[in-house]
Order: structure tokens, then C-alpha cells, then sequence
């Protein structure tokens, strides 16, 4: 390559030295609404400018950008990482090993999307420079990581193209699960139930009528109909997940702020109400052709009140839009019998050890052929009919 394209690989501490213009040109393309809402500018620098990531959360922004002639070609959200929480693609066994021989395992660098559990793009390239940008990415996190002397870079939730173009770059290949809802040209959720066995249908629809009978109504708010009073509501819920479940929540009240002035066009947010009260509620992102389950909260527990808000809101949601799929966001088996099917989901690794990167990689092995078998034995216990004449 001669200086002439000589391609430069900047480190941002912030978002806010780059454009929007130029970080959605490689990330979202002009499309909207984008493919994945996710690795936006406006989502990204939301979680900068909340607090949510930065200073004392343990994700510092290290985001990689390349230029050609001063032309950004390609950029990727890029973490220092102090801590393997809000990754959802568990690698504590990893460090606590690392650490019992010696090592130290952080700060490693993560390319992903913070407390973001949905597959999309981790390497965005600027249409027509893929073939350039892509490789030069992975190179550049790779360099950045060696001269640091990180223990590690990992890509998570990344694409299967990108996980097969991370294979071919030597990174060691990582495949987990996930349950997704995928729409088969429904017109209506009865369609979608007709395709059921019979007692899943009939379970389904018993869930239903308990959850709407829990003394009041549910709404869905999308965009602007979406109000700075709905936030008071979900903060509240939020936090009564995120102490139960990760002790501290991970996103601050300002994110909600944020999500409120910059944010709310990719949102779909349904809540429960009673008594004048908002007790309950879900929050969802739209994608291009999908809806991305996030968030739930309650104040008051209503039996099956959690599956209609997450689960069958979204459906209905997604056959509305003509929504392709529903990603219901990490874990839960619980919902193969609501109409979710397991699916892969991947990742990717460089571990600057020799022999521990070769003993990951024999456990990685091990792991990809568990999750195969997995998938398959819990898809044929899945709810869906196993032949037409099946009632």
C-alpha cells in the first residue's frame, strides 16, 4: 500500500471527538430506521453523556476509527474493560484462571455494545471500504491491546460474517444462545398461535387472559408519544430489576434523560397501568427489520403479567411493523414455550498468552459442539407443530 492510502488508525477517548456524521456514515449507512440501533452515535454517546460508561464504570471508551486521507472509513465501539460485567458473554472462569497461574486478566479490551445482549455489526465500515476497513479494525485492536499489554481482546455479539472474517484473522471463535421470535408472514398473533400444539396455544392464550385481568390496562408508547413522565415510571421499575439481579443498575437516571431528547424514535415502551399507577413496563428498541427486548421492571406482581409486557407485546408489536424477528434479549428457556426458538449467537477472542489462548481455544471447542447439540434438543422441545395434521 502506498502512502496514498495509507490508512490511519486513531484511539478516541469520547465520541465527542468525532462526528455524528461521520461515525453513522459507517454505522447506520443513512438508514433509518437503522439496522441496529445500537451502535448509533445518539445510542453510544447517550451512555457517555449519561455516566453510564466512562469515569468509575468500569468501561472506558477506547473507540478505533480509520481514515484514509483524512476520510473516516471505518470505526468500532471499543472498551478498556475493568471488570466482565454487563457483557452477557461470561468470561469470569477465564480471568479468575488467568489469575490463579499469575496473570493479570484486566483491563482487557471489548469491542461491543455496553449491557446490550443483540447481535450487530462490531466492525462499521463506511459502504464500498469493507473489504479495507474491516481487516484494518481488527488489526488496529489487536495492536492496540499488544502495546498496552492487555491480556485480551474480545468481540462481542458480533455478526456471523464477521465471526467467520474473525476466524480467517486468527481470533479464536466463540458461540453461545439466545431465544428469538421469528415471523413467519403473519398477518395476526392467531396466526402465529395456529402454527402451536395445541396445549401451547391453549397455555398462551390462558396467560393472556390472566395478565389482562390484572385491573387494568396496558399501553404502548412509541417516539414522541413517549413522555418524560413515562422515565419517573420505568426508572423505578429498572431499579427494582438491576438490584435483584446485578446489585447495581447499569444504566444512571440521565440515560433515561437522554433516551427521552435523543433516543425515543427507537423506542417502543409498553407499561402497565392501575389504580391511576404505572406498576409495570417494557422497553424495546426497533430495529430496521427487528425488535429488540431490553428492559422490564415492576412495582406490583400480577401472574403472567412479565410474558404479556415482553413477550407477546413484542410479538404483536412485530406482526404489526412486519417486523422480522423479536430478539428477546440473554438466557431464559422459559421462553421456548412462548414461541421463541434457540439460535447461535457469536463471539470473538485474541488472547496475547500463548498457552492460555491454545487451552481457550480447546475449551471453545468443547463449548461450540455443547451449544449445537443444545439448540437442537431444546428446538425439537420447542411449541411449534411437528407436522400439518397435528391439532
Amino acid at each position: 500500500m502506498d502512502d496514498s492510502t495509507q490508512i490511519e488508525i486513531t484511539v478516541l477517548g469520547s465520541l465527542a471527538e468525532i462526528s455524528a456524521d461521520d461515525w453513522d456514515a459507517c454505522a447506520t449507512h443513512g438508514v433509518s430506521p437503522p439496522g441496529d440501533p445500537f451502535t448509533t452515535y445518539r445510542f453510544l454517546k447517550a451512555l457517555e453523556d449519561s455516566g453510564s460508561v466512562g469515569t468509575g464504570s468500569g468501561w472506558a471508551p477506547r473507540h478505533l476509527v480509520a481514515r484514509i486521507k483524512g476520510e473516516v472509513i471505518g470505526v468500532m465501539p471499543l472498551y478498556a474493560k475493568g471488570h466482565s460485567q454487563g457483557e452477557y458473554v461470561f468470561d469470569h472462569n477465564w480471568a479468575h484462571a488467568y489469575e490463579r497461574a499469575g496473570g493479570q486478566y484486566y483491563p482487557k479490551l471489548q469491542a461491543a455494545v455496553p449491557f446490550t445482549p443483540a447481535t450487530g455489526p462490531r466492525l462499521l465500515a463506511r459502504p464500498g471500504w469493507e473489504e479495507v476497513a474491516r481487516p484494518t479494525l481488527i488489526e488496529g485492536a489487536i495492536r492496540l491491546a499488544s502495546q498496552n499489554r492487555v491480556s485480551s481482546f474480545h468481540m462481542t455479539f458480533c455478526t456471523e460474517e464477521e465471526f467467520e472474517a474473525g476466524k480467517e484473522a486468527g481470533l479464536l471463535q466463540r458461540t453461545s444462545q439466545q431465544f428469538h421470535w421469528l415471523n413467519d408472514g403473519y398477518d395476526a398473533f392467531d396466526d402465529f398461535l395456529a402454527q402451536l400444539s395445541s396445549r401451547k396455544r391453549k397455555n398462551i392464550r390462558k396467560e393472556r387472559r390472566q395478565a389482562q385481568a390484572f385491573g387494568g390496562e396496558i399501553v404502548s408508547f412509541a417516539g414522541d408519544e413517549i413522555e418524560p413522565e413515562h422515565w419517573d415510571a420505568f426508572w423505578a421499575f429498572y431499579q427494582d430489576t438491576g438490584a435483584r439481579k446485578w446489585g447495581t443498575p447499569y444504566l444512571t437516571r440521565r440515560f433515561f434523560d437522554e433516551a427521552q431528547a435523543h433516543l425515543r424514535g427507537d423506542m417502543l415502551l409498553v407499561l402497565a397501568r392501575r389504580e391511576g399507577h404505572w406498576v409495570a413496563g417494557a422497553l424495546n428498541f426497533i430495529g430496521a427489520d427487528t425488535l429488540y427486548g431490553r428492559y422490564w421492571g415492576c412495582l406490583e406482581d400480577h401472574p403472567c403479567l412479565h410474558f404479556e409486557l415482553c413477550y407477546y407485546q413484542a410479538i404483536d408489536y412485530a406482526i404489526g411493523k412486519g417486523l422480522a424477528k423479536v430478539e428477546a434479549g440473554a438466557q431464559g428457556q422459559h421462553k421456548l414455550a412462548r414461541g421463541y426458538l434457540p439460535v447461535p449467537v457469536y463471539s470473538l477472542h485474541w488472547i496475547a498468552d500463548p498457552g492460555f489462548s491454545t487451552a481457550v481455544e480447546q475449551y471453545l471447542i468443547a463449548e461450540r459442539d455443547a451449544v449445537d447439540e443444545e439448540i437442537e434438543v431444546l428446538t425439537s422441545y420447542g411449541p411449534f407443530r411437528k407436522t400439518q395434521g397435528e391439532p
